[in-house]
């Protein structure tokens, strides 16, 4: 009979994803996560196969947890015209305070796509999934701020602001100023 599993899967995912948010993918050791995560390599291998399985369990928890949330205010049936201001003031201020693992780390998708794992597939469909489910947020969100603007006018705000966005989330971890000024233009952009 097998041993009986003595953690919480969903904290040691989370404990996880702490550290592929710090380190990157390829920077996160084994020994490092099992510290994170209070479990022994078996235990982390048989429980997720491996640490490409565990990542994709952290990638699927930051989905879950810290972006849909996020996003949620925006891709409701009635969305308040003021949402697309609250989340990006909202990824300003995480930015903005250099406390956060979002100020010091950016995204952990954003940092996956300039890594080498976002040449494996399921991770540069992660991305690719993560930054469509942002544009199409945003637009949504554009939309209730602008009810008379054109199609094509929001489809161009929408990537705009959304490049700004991820770009503002990737360039935080090496220039802060920069990524706030970014999200400074997009809110330009929106209002």
């Amino acid at each position: 009979m097998g041993r009986v599993q003595t953690f919480e899967t969903e904290v040691a995912v989370r404990a996880a994803r702490e550290v592929f948010w710090r380190r990157g993918y390829e920077e996160a050791s084994i020994p490092e996560l099992e510290a994170a995560t209070g479990l022994r390599r078996s235990s982390l291998y048989n429980t997720f196969g491996s640490k490409r399985g565990l990542f994709d369990a952290a990638v699927r928890s930051y989905l879950d947890e810290v972006v849909t949330p996020r996003l949620r205010p925006m891709t409701g049936e009635t969305v308040d015209p003021d949402a697309v201001v609250d989340y990006l003031r909202g990824v300003r201020s995480g930015l903005l305070d250099a406390q956060t693992v979002a100020s010091k780390h950016g995204c952990l998708l954003m940092n996956a796509a300039g890594a080498p794992v976002s040449q494996e597939h399921a991770v540069g469909a992660a991305v690719a999934d993560y930054r469509e489910e942002l544009r199409s947020a945003l637009a949504s969100g554009l939309a209730a701020r602008r009810p008379d603007a054109g199609a094509d006018e929001l489809r161009r705000t929408a990537e705009a602001v959304t490049a700004l966005v991820t770009s503002a989330l990737a360039l935080t971890r090496v220039d802060n100023a920069a990524a706030l000024r970014s999200l400074d233009t997009a809110l330009e952009l929106v209002a």
